[in-house]
């Protein structure tokens, strides 16, 4: 981890195993490393608590692999890549312990299950079809170190699905409420619990869904006090945020 190279330099400083000049040398090629087509930010973990995240959408397989390489050399676990294709992830698997969830598109390379933080995110969906980007949140989360349950298919079309869930929403630390259709999952949790609560509308839905607006505007209009809402089908975001709000305790 970076955070523990820096402390191992400052720790040689002081006990006179290293000079200033030889920490310094160290030290000015830590921040990023530029490989041409990306400039790696090794000091991410160090200002925010994690590293750096691999956005795969667009980038070529042989990109996200030099990347990959660039941050395992400073982060040798947990290294999580977002909208990683099934080609990409294929060609990934054969030179690293690539873990792969198809319906997310998440890619952890070195996955190794940790806790840093000690309360729960819970993150439910409106329907199944809403699965995929609420596994996207569920696992960035997990990845974040947060114990992570999942409540699927507790629509408002059943709301007694929900409402059995109540000792576990209510014990959540934060929630990230995963819909399309009408969006109104974000609004009934909001209403029921103390604990922040993240809208997510996806792009799933029949009728006159719009590709997620209509899920995205009844979000926005109709939300209870304390609910956020992010882009449409964005479960990374939605996961980084209930994991920096669990962990700083809401």
């Amino acid at each position: 981890m970076e955070n523990d190279h820096i402390r191992t330099i400052l720790n040689n400083i002081e006990n006179g195993t290293l000079t200033a000049s030889e920490a310094y040398a160290q030290l000015k090629l830590a921040p990023f490393e530029d490989l041409g087509y990306a400039k790696v930010d090794h000091h991410r973990e160090v200002r925010q608590g994690a590293p750096e995240v691999i956005y795969g959408a667009s980038k070529t397989k042989e990109q996200i692999e030099g990347i990959t390489n660039s941050l395992l050399a400073h982060c040798p676990e947990n290294i999580l890549i977002t909208r990683l294709s099934p080609e990409s992830a294929a060609y990934l698997s054969e030179r690293f312990t690539l873990f792969y969830d198809e319906a997310s598109r998440i890619g952890i390379v070195n996955r190794t299950p940790h806790i840093t933080a000690e309360g729960t995110i819970v993150v439910a969906t409106g329907g199944t079809s809403d699965i995929p980007v609420a596994e996207e949140a569920a696992l960035t989360a997990e990845v974040l170190g947060n114990k992570v349950v999942r409540v699927y298919d507790v629509g408002v079309a059943g709301l007694h699905r929900l409402l059995s869930n109540m000792e576990l929403l209510s014990s959540a630390n934060a929630i990230v409420a995963v819909a399309g259709m009408e969006g109104a999952l974000a609004s009934v949790i909001g209403g029921l619990v103390d604990c922040p609560v993240i809208g997510v509308p996806t792009s799933v839905g029949y009728g006159a869904s719009f590709h997620g607006i209509s899920a995205l505007l009844s979000m926005l209009n109709s939300c209870a006090s304390g609910v956020s809402v992010v882009n449409i089908d964005n479960g990374f975001g939605a996961g980084y945020l209930a994991s920096m709000i669990n962990h700083i305790g809401g």
